[in-house]
């Protein structure tokens, strides 16, 4: 009795101590993201990337599908080293500040390799970089994740996320409307592209700098010490012991397939409207406009009803507009489409990381994000790769229809099996 007891206390503790920094840890959160993804939406965004590849390689849709695919690959292969790393510490946040500075490195490399080298060196620079680049994106989605969930409580996940995106958003908006007209402009140079990503890296940098003010609680209990083999054995009876999480995770990789359409939606636009630097940044400001307004009403249907609505609608939304744009890819329909792709993107994002916290149990919460953002990113690094291919071969119609598929199954699949977990979980 008397361990039991001292084991209540323990969490009541931890319970005080969150509770008493959460307006401290809040605001800390909001500033971080809000800098942090005005910076990384440059690099996210299915505008300057694709655009930037496809003038370096002269045309080549194979090209932008590798670097995206890439970017996949980093991210699928290191979210369970990330698990393994933090799954044992009382304290992540020291590693954070060292992944997340890797990343912004590789944003500011991206940035000089345009100012000092030729265009076929810098198009193997930033495909390399884009690599790297995922490589410690994917072990951020894990340590980020799980402060966000020892910091800030269920019930006002989806304000924050709701507010900081709405935040990222309009500076993030601004910035590439600024970006896209004046630093790259009609004609579109490397130079401007190159001043476009330093500009997002001091961004993400001054972002990085907030979380020194974040206090970090130390949860009662960890995990022990396991070896990264050991905890990957340990995955089966964990997927066994939660179904709904299985069937979540399954479902979440199917309609992340969708995103194989993601730097294609630009390119086939572009052909019929331009690809400057004034079109870019009008169709970057729309679809980042247009997720910075829908992530307050996403954050507050969170908050209401759970993130599985929001993933749902997000996933119906994704599909109305990706069908659109197979209409007649006009300016002001472009505009439209972009519009409502950057809402789905924003609440598929959200959705879909947010909900992995609300299954299980606290230590193995880092090993299901983990195993979560894993399966999502096979489906990040296929996806590009097998979009390209098929934009080749087959045109961008067929990406579309196939990512539209995708999008679908994996909606039927959440609607069908996946229960609200909020209304299991604490």
């Amino acid at each position: 009795m008397s361990e039991s007891r001292a084991a209540r206390h323990a969490e009541q503790r931890y319970e005080i101590f969150v509770q008493r920094s959460l307006t401290r840890n809040f605001f800390t959160l909001l500033l971080h993201g809000m800098l942090g993804q005005t910076g990384f939406r440059f690099i996210n965004a299915p505008t300057f990337i694709p655009a930037y590849i496809l003038m370096l390689s002269g045309g080549s849709n194979f090209m932008v599908g590798l670097a995206l695919a890439l970017e996949g690959l980093g991210m699928m292969l290191t979210p369970m080293i990330s698990a393994n790393l933090i799954s044992h510490r009382r304290r992540v946040l020291p590693l954070g500040f060292v992944v997340g500075a890797s990343m912004r490195a590789c944003v500011l490399l991206m940035g000089l390799a345009g100012l000092f080298f030729s265009e076929h060196t810098t198009l193997i620079i930033i495909v390399c970089l884009m690599g790297l680049f995922g490589i410690f994106e994917g072990m951020q989605g894990v340590i980020f994740n799980y402060l966000m969930s020892k910091t800030i409580p269920v019930s006002k996940r989806g304000r924050l996320t709701g507010m900081r995106n709405f935040l990222a958003g309009i500076i993030s908006a601004s910035v590439a409307y600024v970006g896209g007209t004046f630093l790259i402009g009609e004609e579109s140079t490397m130079a401007g592209y190159s001043w476009t990503f330093i500009l997002a890296f001091v961004l993400t940098a001054t972002g990085l700098t907030t979380l020194l003010a974040l206090k970090e609680p130390r949860p009662p209990t960890v995990r022990p010490p396991t070896s990264l083999g050991q905890q990957l054995r340990e995955v089966p009876d964990l997927l066994r012991s939660d179904r709904a999480f299985t069937r979540y995770f399954i479902a979440r990789a199917i309609a992340t397939m969708g995103r194989m359409a993601m730097p294609f939606y630009i390119l086939y636009a572009g052909a019929s409207i331009g690809l400057s630097g004034a079109t870019l940044g009008i169709v970057t400001f729309a679809f980042t406009m247009s997720g910075t307004v829908s992530n307050l009403v996403w954050g507050l249907i969170a908050d209401a009803r759970g993130f599985r609505l929001v993933f749902l609608l997000s996933c119906l939304l994704w599909i109305v507009a990706s069908a659109l744009l197979m209409v007649a890819p006009t300016l002001v329909l472009t505009v439209i489409v972009f519009a409502g792709i950057g809402a789905a993107h924003q609440g598929f994002e959200n959705s879909s990381r947010n909900i992995v916290l609300e299954f299980g149990d606290r230590e193995n919460r880092p090993t299901r994000i983990a195993i979560a953002n894993t399966v999502a990113q096979i489906a990040g690094a296929i996806g590009p790769l097998l979009g390209g291919v098929m934009a080749t071969w087959l045109g961008y119609e067929s990406v579309f229809i196939t990512a539209i598929v995708f999008l679908f199954i994996g909606a039927m699949m959440v609607q069908i099996s996946v229960p609200e977990p909020r209304h299991r979980t604490n």
